[in-house]
């Protein structure tokens, strides 16, 4: 199939399906016209691909583990292939920092908004006492 059914087929634009293709995620033959032809598969590869982009995988992890993917569904069907559950984990180590980091800059962001409403609240007291005298 040619990249504009694959486009329609997915939902996926043709321009994000070339920029695939140029990250080494989807491997299209070409036509003697230079086109690029899709496997029947590819549906299903592109389904992988969002999957796994959608929890938070880059491209380099992508490419690792799709030749695992498994199923004709987007279904987190994964085979243990080497090193898979290496970078699952470690994918999973990072996101568990940046979940840690984000806690860390919420507390010091609320740490700073409370301090700033105490400063208002005294200010209007202030206010309010300058006022009765």
């Amino acid at each position: 199939m040619l990249i504009g059914e694959l486009s329609r087929r997915t939902g996926v634009a043709a321009r994000l399906l070339r920029y695939y293709d140029e990250q080494g995620l989807l491997c299209p033959d070409r036509d003697s016209s230079g086109y690029r032809v899709y496997a029947a598969d590819a549906p299903y590869v592109v389904a992988h691909i969002r999957g796994m982009l959608a929890a938070g995988l880059n491209t380099d992890a992508i490419r690792e583990m799709l030749p695992c993917a498994t199923g004709a569904d987007a279904g987190p069907g994964i085979e243990p292939c080497p090193e898979v559950l290496r970078t699952m984990t470690t994918h999973l180590r990072r996101m568990d920092e940046d979940i840690a980091e984000l806690h860390r800059r919420r507390a010091a962001l609320a740490a700073f908004r409370d301090a700033t409403e105490a400063r208002q609240e005294r200010a209007g007291t202030d206010q309010v006492k300058s006022a009765d005298r």
